[in-house]
């Protein structure tokens, strides 16, 4: 499936792609959030929104938690300075959805670029060890956490995870 603005590999970019995707899936459903990925916006002409939006997805959100945080290097230690203040910590993954499914309470989702993949099984595959210490802990409070390397696995997982719930 090919997402229709998708022009970079960048994580930032798939990313946008997955919360343009999910205000679709919450609008319309899974099955028309996947083909107005394939096929763009002129699906949603022909398409009837859900009863009530999805309510599972209505409080899906991403956590600022990486990024530019300034032009050079004063002002990204201000700027760091004042997130880490404000709560922001290292290790914290993109996105979290606060919805109970299976055996968990919440699914969070970090974002990596495509190239991050890893080839084989011991790989970290781009996490570093703070995000490596966050999963672990994740997982024995009882949420859900994965690593998704473009937007269509991170759309997918959601979409099972859902439905799990169901």
């Amino acid at each position: 499936m090919k997402f229709p603005n998708l022009t970079s590999g960048s994580e930032h970019e798939h990313q946008r792609a997955l919360f343009a995707w999910v205000a679709v899936a919450r609008r319309y459903g899974f099955v028309t959030a996947h083909r107005w990925a394939e096929q763009g916006n002129a699906v949603l002409k022909a398409a009837k929104p859900l009863p009530e939006p999805m309510k599972a997805l209505s409080w899906f959100h991403a956590i600022p938690n990486g990024g530019s945080r300034g032009d050079d290097k004063k002002s990204r230690a201000i700027r760091g300075g004042q997130l880490k203040a404000e709560g922001v910590r290292a290790g914290v993954a993109d996105t979290f959805l606060p919805w109970p499914a299976g055996s968990w309470h919440g699914l969070y989702i970090e974002m990596k670029k495509p190239s991050l993949r890893p080839k084989k099984k011991t790989s970290k595959g781009g996490l570093s060890d703070e995000q490596i210490k966050f999963k672990e802990y994740i997982l024995s409070i009882d949420y859900g956490f994965i690593v998704c390397y473009d937007w269509l696995q991170a759309a997918l997982t959601i979409e099972s995870y859902v439905k799990q719930g169901e």
